[in-house]
């Protein structure tokens, strides 16, 4: 896959890092030498100096063969027109960043398919971790309408030693939840659960679930907070 990162600071820089270490190739436009010179030498990405919003530079990045863009720019108006110029080139596969929520529609007007508040992305993790310290991680799909939490379990919680499926048929297990993640270990590769998988104190699961669900979920597990 050949994807074009527009906006070379340090959230554009650290994805393209991560996208070469899944095996992309990656370029990034930025106006900064300095940007450009770093996301060559230390990352290993291609780098083309100028705006991202320049027809001439994307033409000479390659934004024809893309197969994916991501618009990092320092502003919603810069990404509002790379996404609107990615369009217009035949991009399949469109993100911008967003800093404000006014730009929310335009940018999906304007072509596009994904749309990261970095705003809200982060404001959302804090209150979760503060909320709930039990969770490791939690992550929300379908604007907040599906919860995934990856939850511990601990020596001395209501789950350690019981099969999912005895967990499941127990009448305080909230509806419309789903273990669907199983790691015996930290070291261990993720599993997908059957019913008879046990888990074992010092384990970690993934759940999936409802947002109305959360505090009866974790009340269900036992986790305490820490």
């Amino acid at each position: 896959m050949y994807v074009l990162i527009g906006g070379g600071g340090l959230v554009g820089l650290s994805l393209a890092q991560k996208l070469l270490e899944l095996g992309h190739t990656v370029a990034v436009i930025d106006t900064d030498p300095t940007a450009c010179s770093y996301a060559r030498e230390k990352i290993g990405a291609m780098a083309f100096e100028g705006s991202a919003v320049s027809t001439d530079v994307l033409l000479e990045a390659g934004i024809r063969k893309a197969t994916s863009l991501a618009a990092m720019l320092r502003s919603d108006a810069l990404n509002l027109a790379m996404v609107t110029l990615a369009k217009h080139y035949g991009v399949p596969h469109i993100l911008s960043r967003m800093r404000h929520p006014d730009f929310a529609e335009p940018l999906r007007l304007s072509g596009a398919n994904h749309i990261v508040s970095t705003v809200e992305l982060g404001v959302s993790t804090m209150v979760n971790a503060i909320e709930y310290p039990q969770v490791e991680s939690m992550m929300h799909f379908e604007q907040g309408q599906i919860e995934v939490l990856k939850l511990p379990i601990p020596d001395r919680c209501r789950v350690a030693g019981r099969s999912v499926a005895e967990i499941a048929q127990d009448a305080r297990f909230p509806e419309s939840s789903l273990i669907v993640g199983y790691q015996p270990h930290p070291h261990d590769d993720l599993m997908i659960p059957n019913g008879s998988t046990v888990l074992e104190p010092g384990s970690t699961v993934l759940i999936v679930t409802k947002p109305g669900s959360l505090h009866q979920m974790i009340d269900f597990i036992g986790v305490s907070p820490s």
